[in-house]
């Protein structure tokens, strides 16, 4: 399964994503973001995943499943010798307030709270009108729009008009819940209850 955002300046992208998907495929998750960066100590390949079919966000992603991902990827990595010199490799869940980059994305997390960003300004009738960010919940989708339900009411986007979408984790209802926080192998590596593991590769 593809992954749905990649950002890997100066590397192969073909290349490397034919070496990691299968270690994900062995491990049953899904890709959700690929992306190569800077960071103060060097470069980083952050990798995020998730259970294809759960509706909760980072539901199954334990910090020792991701250790396990990173130890197959890490000797993936190396034995197809893809990046050139030292970095570090991290894999971690996108979090509760995961990023939808699709109709699919919204679909699966359908009743779910979310915040949409527009590129431009909500042209339907009512008080959303002119805004440029809404909030409510999904309500549905159709072949190239997004319902959400604001208030009492329903309102459809075009999903031309969507900047960014990112779910919104209800604290207060989601207080008392389980979060992983990380073990002495890893540690968050920020974002509503995301969960990572690191790994260093060096060349």
């Amino acid at each position: 399964m593809p992954f749905a955002y990649t950002k890997l300046p100066g590397l192969d992208e073909r290349r490397l994503t034919a070496v990691i998907e299968p270690v994900l495929a062995a491990h049953h998750v899904a890709g959700v973001e690929l992306i190569w960066r800077p960071d103060r100590g060097g470069m980083v390949l952050e990798i995020t995943v998730e259970r294809p079919d759960s509706r909760v966000p980072g539901e199954g992603i334990t910090l020792d499943l991701c250790a396990d991902i990173s130890r197959d990827l890490s000797t993936a990595l190396d034995v197809d010798d893809l990046i050139a010199g030292r970095y570090r490799l991290e894999v971690g869940s996108p979090g509760l307030e995961r990023t939808l980059y699709s109709l699919a994305d919204f679909e699966r997390f359908r009743g779910q709270g979310v915040k949409v960003k527009l590129k431009g300004p909500f042209e339907g009738a009512g008080p959303l009108f002119g805004q440029r960010v809404v909030r409510g919940t999904i309500f549905g989708t159709g072949e190239d729009s997004v319902e959400l339900m604001v208030g009492s009411s329903t309102v459809q986007i075009s999903w031309a008009n969507i900047s960014l979408a990112r779910l919104v984790f209800d604290w207060d209802e989601g207080r008392g819940q389980k979060v992983s926080r990380g073990k002495p192998q890893g540690k968050n590596q920020g974002g509503a209850g995301k969960t990572a593991a690191k790994k260093t590769g060096s060349k």
